[in-house]
């Protein structure tokens, strides 16, 4: 019994976007290179199991094109802070998969996205919806703090 209740607490509900099918979703698969698809439909799910790196060149496809919400986790590796937030960031990438993408922008490497984003402290979080900004939060917010303003997007 504790097996199966272990399995199902590592594995997400994931609508499909396509036909609205409910499809469950294991992380550690995904985290394997597994690339889910609908069972109703065949049609690809949209799912990430940790943060996806994005950059100048990639931005506007993993972001602004993302048929879920994006939330944006502005960084640099030499700020404490943004160190402090990666491990919940990671944690509730898992949790959240199929429901809210995580990504992180290198600020020192992606002088671009960080300048068309009018960041001026770091970290910076971005939520964006249908490739518009929706909320933007600076600082290392608390790992409750975190996940309620997360949970109130996806």
């Amino acid at each position: 019994m504790n097996a199966t209740l272990e399995m199902d607490v590592k594995a997400s509900i994931v609508t499909c976007l396509s036909c609205g099918g409910a499809n469950r979703v294991k992380r550690d698969r995904v985290l394997e290179g597994l690339n889910p698809v609908c069972g109703r439909c065949r049609e690809p799910l949209s799912v990430d199991a940790a943060p996806v790196t994005v950059t100048d060149e990639t931005f506007a496809a993993e972001v602004l094109g993302h048929p879920r919400p994006v939330l944006v986790d502005l960084w640099a590796a030499w700020c404490a802070p943004c160190r402090m937030i990666a491990p919940a960031l990671e944690e509730i990438a898992g949790e959240m998969m199929g429901r809210v993408r995580i990504a992180k922008l290198n600020v020192d490497e992606n002088p671009q996205a960080h300048a068309g984003l009018r960041v001026s402290g770091i970290p910076t979080l971005v939520m964006f919806q249908g490739g518009k900004e929706v909320d933007r939060v600076v600082g290392a917010l608390p790992p409750p703090q975190l996940r309620a303003w997360i949970e109130r997007f996806a």
